[in-house]
């Protein structure tokens, strides 16, 4: 089948947004992992009544109990910040690839 060089060029351009998506799939799933992490290290800290400890490199030591809540829940708030902007990325480019599939579609027949 013979394109014309503006069809073979969308259909590039369809290659490098399906990297794209894929990059920010990997990088939202990062975010959710970590995300679940700080969360369950806040209700842990939360429910503990007992001194707490934080991983230094191979060293555990004693941590003031509300200066790592507080840090855990700026942690969180960042987290999902990123989370969000990830997903407004992934919608606009999910939005553009369709778009662009639509107009090579259209075009191929």
């Amino acid at each position: 089948m013979n394109m014309d060089k503006q069809t073979q060029e969308k259909i590039q351009e369809l290659k490098s947004y399906e990297q794209v998506f894929q990059n920010i799939l990997i990088q939202k799933q990062v975010f959710q992992v970590e995300l679940i992490e700080t969360e369950n290290a806040l209700n842990e800290i939360l429910k503990s009544k007992d001194d707490i400890f934080k991983l230094i490199g191979n060293i555990m030591i004693k941590a003031d109990k509300k200066k790592t809540e507080e840090d855990l829940k700026n942690r969180k708030d960042l987290l999902l910040l990123r989370l969000r902007s990830i997903e407004s990325q992934e919608k606009d480019l999910t939005d553009k690839t369709e778009e662009l599939k639509k107009e090579v579609t259209k075009k191929l027949k």
